[in-house]
């Protein structure tokens, strides 16, 4: 039954922002064990990174392992002193399904190390970047520094909002979808119950919400990174002209006319069941389940013309396999969501509705075997990568959740099975005895009654409500005490808990580099050279004394991953007795005599909150080799040292 009273009517929110703080919650817990959204691969690069040239070249090229766009000035090269070295224009240069990008250069450049920080939006919507060095005649030293991970594309406040964004954008498709397909598919009936309609409202305007959010966000994700260039009309132009930006503004039309799918389910479906009308509600359910299917697979379709599947291998066949996908996930989980509130907050559903809802998860676990099979086969593409890469092992922990859920399934419809059908007269009767709201007046024949004794009418309508809430604490009271729809609603509350999480776990695959792409960055190396295998992380712990009063301590030293490319340095300094030692400044430079490139400088930057804490992102080492790390401490105005070790990177 529903809520009759403000304090149980309050309960569907609460609950359902629970739920929402769970999934986000796992979400970021998954979510820190993957890197930055980086779909597009830099597979190789001329000059390659770490190249030494005896003359300098007319321009840059990049290559990747599928398409990207970018934009003039995508591509920075800046000389040894930090200046532009390039001519501000990229140029698509690829030839026979190649994809590569070229950046002219400026003519009569000077000898010393050069670097190349470049930008871009991969096919399946995301924002990759990065950056190395080449040298010109010999390596020098060079002060050009690009963006970290916190203020470049993709990354940041908007980088989470965008990802927030994107989850609940995946929710409410499922609701609005599921609820929707519950309705016209297994159980008709709930069309005039309020929890089924709050329910599908909520999907509607979660993802309507989303969307919006979305689209406002996409300039900053793809290029600023600052979230005041959400308002910026000019990006809002340029992103509605991309595919990822069509797409939202698409589903956004879509949910209009999904708006009207809406109205007329609840509204005139409804009143028809009502009225016992079936002949026009059965001819409007027909109406509503054909323009419903082509609404939600426009929807589907909106994510599957975006992301993934709109790029790679065989997108012809992985587009609409997408979005078969993308339906049997709402249709399941959506449900789910729908017979979880009818069974607690909405009239009881009957067995056949159960049994009709199981069938309908029975084949929607089918599609999505099918189709996953054929994703992963696609993303993934081999056995190693779906151990060895972040995209493979988040594929294994959904594969385990899906089965989870199959086997909370089968004790569900064992439930359903020992039921006692309740048959549909019956239980139209009862819904139509049970209050669904607190009514605002009371029955013109209880204030009647009970007025003819008390002579007080405002008396007579407060007896009418306590005796209204008595019948329904009553009637709640009897469908609770019943065991097996008890053991139902159970099992059917653990699969909406796994469902939030596998969900969660579902929205951030669509951010992960798929394995196959992974595997290919691995084999050519970012800059065209083989990578060795990485050492691990490198860790050094260095005493220091600058002289001066408190001027002793121990600094502690971490650059993950530890090998040629872009790695993160975190330094700790701490007291002789072990507490922080919140230094006025610290710097870092990195040197690679064998090579002679370098010094490189480093200047971390103070974490928040944390005293005697510094970390610096995007440290970009050009090779790997035995470096000299050279760590300069100044603990007053006139007291600093500097101490240097040596350690192998790569």
């Amino acid at each position: 039954m529903l809520p009759t009273t403000a304090a149980e009517r309050s309960a569907i929110p609460r609950v359902l922002l629970a739920v929402l703080l769970a999934a986000l919650c796992a979400l970021g817990v998954v979510g820190t064990a993957t890197p930055a959204s980086a779909h597009a691969a830099l597979t190789g690069s001329d000059p390659a990174e770490g190249a030494v040239v005896d003359s300098a070249p007319r321009q840059v090229t990049l290559t990747f392992s599928e398409g990207v766009a970018m934009s003039d000035g995508s591509i920075r090269v800046l000389d040894p002193d930090g200046k532009r070295a390039d001519k501000g224009t990229v140029k698509d240069v690829g030839k026979g399904g190649s994809v590569r990008r070229a950046a002219a250069l400026k003519s009569g450049l000077a000898e010393g190390t050069y670097t190349v920080a470049w930008q871009a939006v991969s096919a399946d919507s995301h924002p990759v970047a990065g950056a190395f060095t080449f040298s010109i005649g010999k390596p020098s030293k060079t002060t050009a520094s690009v963006p970290g991970q916190d203020t470049e594309a993709g990354g940041g406040t908007v980088g989470v909002l965008y990802d927030i964004g994107r989850y609940a954008a995946y929710a409410g498709f499922v609701l609005l979808v599921g609820a929707a397909a519950f309705v016209l598919a297994c159980w008709p009936r709930a069309a005039a119950a309020r929890s089924v309609q709050r329910l599908t409202v909520a999907g509607w305007t979660t993802l309507a919400a989303s969307t919006l959010a979305m689209l406002l966000l996409r300039n900053p994700y793809t290029n600023s990174g600052e979230l005041a260039d959400a308002f910026d009309l000019g990006g809002l132009k340029s992103v509605v002209e991309t595919k990822p930006g069509a797409a939202l503004v698409s589903r956004l039309l879509l949910l209009a006319a999904a708006a009207l799918f809406v109205s007329v389910l609840f509204g005139t479906y409804a009143k028809q069941r009502e009225d016992d009308d079936p002949k026009g509600a059965r001819d409007l359910r027909f109406g509503l389940a054909l323009g419903g299917t082509v609404v939600a697979a426009g929807l589907g379709a909106t994510w599957a013309m975006a992301e993934h599947a709109s790029t790679g291998i065989q997108t012809a066949l992985a587009m609409p396999v997408d979005v078969l996908h993308l339906l049997a996930v709402a249709l399941w989980l959506g449900g789910l969501a729908a017979l979880l509130t009818t069974l607690r907050w909405g009239p009881v559903p009957t067995r056949a509705a159960v049994d009709r809802f199981s069938r309908t998860a029975l084949v929607c676990v089918t599609v999505l075997a099918a189709t996953g099979l054929y994703q992963s086969w696609r993303q993934v593409g081999s056995w190693n990568a779906l151990g060895s890469t972040s995209y493979g092992q988040l594929l294994i922990v959904k594969v385990g959740l899906v089965a989870l859920l199959v086997s909370i399934g089968w004790i569900s419809r064992r439930w359903t099975r020992r039921l006692a059908d309740v048959p549909e007269e019956r239980a139209r009767r009862e819904a139509e005895a049970e209050p669904e709201e607190e009514p605002e007046k009371e029955p013109e024949e209880a204030r009647v009654t009970v007025g003819a004794g008390s002579g007080d009418p405002v008396r007579a309508a407060q007896l009418a409500r306590q005796r209204a809430a008595a019948n329904a604490a009553r009637r709640r009271k009897e469908r609770d005490a019943d065991p097996d729809r008890g053991g139902l609603r159970r099992s059917v509350t653990a699969e909406t808990a796994i469902a939030v999480v596998l969900l969660a776990v579902t929205t951030v695959l669509t951010s992960t580099e798929p394995g196959r792409t992974e595997e290919q960055a691995r084999a050519a190396g970012s800059g065209g050279e083989q990578r060795g295998k990485a050492s691990g992380p490198v860790r050094l712990t260095v005493p220091f004394d600058t002289g001066g009063p408190k001027g002793k301590g121990t600094a502690k030293l971490r650059i993950s991953p530890g090998r040629s490319g872009d790695n993160t340095l975190d330094l700790r300094t701490t007291a002789p007795g072990g507490e922080p030692l919140d230094a006025p400044e610290v710097k870092v430079s990195l040197t690679l005599p064998a090579k002679d490139v370098g010094p490189l400088p480093v200047k971390p930057a103070p974490v928040e909150g944390e005293k005697g804490h510094w970390k610096a992102t995007s440290v970009q080492l050009p090779m790997a080799g035995k470096w000299k790390i050279a760590i300069t401490i100044r603990t007053s105005d006139i007291d600093q040292t500097t101490e240097t070790k040596t350690a192998r990177v790569g």
